[in-house]
């Protein structure tokens, strides 16, 4: 086991060593938090590669390379060159990276819960207001783009998908949000 790059390490607990099956749950969930962030806050791969850096994840997320092939772990991808398996470290760092971004844009994602608040209460769809129908229809281009089923998911499935993954961001921007999406990836392996 690798020494803890950071102190956050810790509040990553692990009850036991997750399933093949649970680190591909994890990776898909982690690459989707992400894919969230790109569509909203327009996320570059230098801006995940920044955030590894300021946390001392270089070791693990060192260049565009390991980022690709650490996105490219989720199965649901539709590429297979550089898969490879990704291992609870790389989660961790991932977990930590996305909620330093997520902690970074929280006011652009605060705004947008606001405004899908705002929608909700005057009973009118979402994507009419400018910056969520500009993020749901980024979430949904990326995701027909890249994952193995984006031609076979409705796109009203892809807007729940992306309107659910907004409110969390906001909690895993939120102060201790990287243990709360750790906790939730744990515990959506064991469901």
């Amino acid at each position: 086991m690798m020494p803890s790059p950071t102190p956050q390490w810790e509040d990553l607990p692990l009850g036991h060593e997750p399933e093949p099956v649970e680190l591909d749950n994890i990776k898909t969930q982690l690459d989707l938090v992400l894919l969230a962030l790109e569509a909203l806050a327009k996320i570059t791969s230098e801006a995940i590669l920044q955030a590894a850096k300021d946390l001392n994840l270089e070791s693990i997320v060192a260049d565009r390379v390991a980022l690709w092939r650490l996105r490219q772990s989720n199965p649901n991808r539709k590429s297979s060159g550089g898969r490879k398996k990704l291992d609870v470290e790389e989660a961790r760092a991932l977990v930590l990276i996305s909620c330093d971004l997520a902690k970074q844009h929280q006011k652009l994602i605060r705004q947008a819960v606001d405004l899908l608040e705002q929608q909700a209460e005057q009973n009118r769809p979402p994507h009419q207001a400018p910056l969520l129908g500009d993020y749901l229809d980024a979430f949904s281009n990326t995701y027909q783009d890249r994952m193995e089923d984006g031609e076979k998911v409705s796109t009203d499935a892809l807007s729940k998908l992306a309107l659910k993954l907004l409110i969390e961001l906001l909690f895993y921007g939120a102060p201790h949000g990287h243990r709360r999406l750790w906790l939730a990836l744990i515990n959506r392996t064991r469901n």
